[in-house]
């Protein structure tokens, strides 16, 4: 019996290197890979990529992507991405100034982050007022919807847009996607998303993005309240205290 021999490195065993080599190789891609592509990427050889691939599909951690050829990331994997947010200080970072922001607007304000192609909300503060917006902490909701999802895609990789798009076209009829795609191009132009009645009746919101020391995005605050507090129309001045709020957070997740 031939028997694979296990190498120390000074990061660990040999083995263990190469699997974290695979995962981290599936979490910079931004569509499917195929056993072949990572072999050439890590230069491995095949029959290994086939063998840990397989171990990450027995335990969630990958599973087969449509068609049958490719891999991508799997349910698992993506627990450990919300456990890492919840475990890192962007929550401490972000709760001042979000609180500031609540205290100036005297709308809620809420942080969400970015967790493989959704993201989660993992804070908000309150408004004082007596009708207010109230979000729930945990849940997972598409890119493709809302204001504080449009803020975060409109800086993800083409591949990540197209995907919303398709998810987007197949809940809504008729969708307009140049009209779609434009939306995505102005909050890239000034920095926020706005929405109103998008996903919950009667409830409007203004996002901004913030992002990491390399410049991807992390994920996006919001101030959000009843839509007939907001004028969307003339939401200037509104606006910039979102994106400053935004901007607050990205220098000092850049330290």
């Amino acid at each position: 019996m031939v028997r694979e021999r296990t190498v120390e490195t000074p990061g660990g065993t040999e083995a263990a290197d190469r699997v974290a080599d695979v995962l981290l190789l599936f979490a910079r891609s931004d569509s499917p890979l195929g056993v072949s592509q990572i072999a050439r990427d890590l230069s491995l050889s095949k029959a290994v990529v086939h063998r840990i691939l397989q171990s990450l599909v027995s335990r969630s951690l990958a599973k087969v992507a449509p068609g049958g050829s490719s891999y991508v990331l799997g349910p698992a994997a993506l627990g450990l991405s919300a456990r890492a947010w919840s475990q890192i200080d962007v929550r401490s970072i972000a709760s001042p100034i979000l609180r500031r922001l609540r205290d100036t607007t005297r709308e809620t304000t809420t942080l969400s982050v970015l967790v493989g192609n959704e993201r989660i909300y993992l804070d908000q503060f309150e408004s004082p007022e007596e009708v207010k917006m109230v979000i729930e902490i945990g849940p997972r909701y598409p890119l493709h919807s809302g204001a504080s999802s449009r803020a975060i895609l409109a800086f993800l990789s083409v591949s990540l847009i197209d995907e919303a798009v398709r998810q987007l076209r197949a809940r809504r009829a008729g969708l307009d996607e140049n009209a779609y795609r434009d939306g995505l191009d102005r909050v890239r132009e000034h920095g926020y998303a706005t929405s109103i009645n998008e996903r919950n009746t009667g409830a409007a919101s203004i996002a901004a993005p913030f992002f990491d020391s390399a410049g991807n995005v992390m994920g996006s605050i919001s101030s959000s309240g009843p839509a007939f507090r907001y004028a969307i129309e003339d939401h200037e001045e509104h606006a910039a205290l979102v994106v400053e709020a935004s901007h607050a957070i990205t220098q000092r997740l850049r330290g």
